[in-house]
């Protein structure tokens, strides 16, 4: 059993040791989990933003194919948001598959 005058220098080893453990099983790897959502996250507007560009370029080569006018241009419009929608609606489902 410890003495009295042991009892200070006790404690603050314990303290130390309760940091430490602390520090290395908490906020290590949730550093560790945050640079890898903070990726993530970035890789996800860098995904979204190339889809986005993409599915203007197709809408504008489908307006471009059609003959020139405005119920042409309309129809081209809605072809390519129906591609959209489509190609949405597939990655979703197979997604969640």
């Amino acid at each position: 059993m410890a003495k009295v005058k042991e009892l200070p220098g006790l404690v603050s080893e314990f303290v130390e040791l309760a940091k430490e453990y602390v520090r290395e099983r908490t906020i290590e790897p949730a550093k560790r989990l945050g640079r890898a959502a903070g990726l993530g996250f970035a890789a996800a507007f860098l995904f979204t933003l190339a889809a986005l560009f993409l599915a203007v370029a197709g809408m504008r080569l489908i307006v471009a194919a059609l003959p020139d006018g405005q119920i042409w241009s309309g129809l081209g419009y809605i072809l390519a948001a129906i591609g959209v929608l489509g190609t949405t609606g597939l990655v979703a489902w197979r997604a969640f598959k």
